[in-house]
């Protein structure tokens, strides 16, 4: 096997950067957020996961202190809307640059419906939907030391809605929600098969 390999300091040397087609498939963080003054936001990530399951946290990273991450500081809740294929095009016009107060919402058609436990609304068409309370904000910083114009946000999930249709056997059944998952350059894929395999035993 022939490689291409390179020092990120001294650059790629290809037509475009191939790191975030090589860190892929992702979950896109669909993130609803409510501000200080009331304001809706609704925006998707291409840096998103979850980190943990006991406590349940999820993690979302945004290029800038943009809306969502100002309105997360500001409120300490977001939820988390998993973005699917039938939802693509409503996905996409929310990550519009929008002036401050336009709601995402309203311009991808999406219905805001009221949450259980936190005062943003999820995204009522989506089939599971996380609610969560703020953790922590970490600003970014590189091995220089240097602080970056990246925000990494954490939150604990402290509600889950699923839509039933997707419930197979007690399972959520991907194959039926049939997420989006963010690849490199403009490129995303849809989650439509699926295999098993178990940890070996020692």
């Amino acid at each position: 096997m022939s490689t291409h390999s390179y020092k990120v300091s001294e650059g790629h040397g290809l037509a475009r950067n191939p790191f975030k087609a090589i860190v892929a498939p992702r979950p896109i963080g669909w993130i609803s957020s409510r501000g200080a003054d009331g304001t809706l936001n609704l925006a998707p990530y291409s840096f998103f996961n979850a980190v943990c399951d006991t406590p349940p946290i999820l993690a979302f990273s945004s290029s800038g202190y943009k809306d969502t991450v100002a309105n997360v500081d500001a409120t300490g809740e977001f939820v988390f809307n998993l973005a699917t294929e039938d939802l693509k095009d409503a996905m996409n016009t929310s990550s519009a640059p929008y002036p401050h107060g336009v709601s995402e919402f309203e311009k991808a058609g999406l219905t805001a419906t009221e949450s259980m436990c936190v005062s943003v609304p999820r995204v009522g068409e989506a089939k599971a939907a996380l609610e969560c309370k703020h953790l922590q904000t970490i600003r970014m910083t590189g091995l220089d030391g240097v602080e970056g114009d990246n925000w990494l946000v954490l939150g604990e999930v402290v509600a889950v809605h699923l839509d039933k249709d997707a419930i197979v056997d007690g399972r959520f059944d991907v194959t039926r929600a049939r997420p989006l998952a963010r690849l490199g350059y403009m490129d995303y894929a849809v989650v439509s098969d699926v295999f098993e395999m178990f940890r070996p035993k020692a």
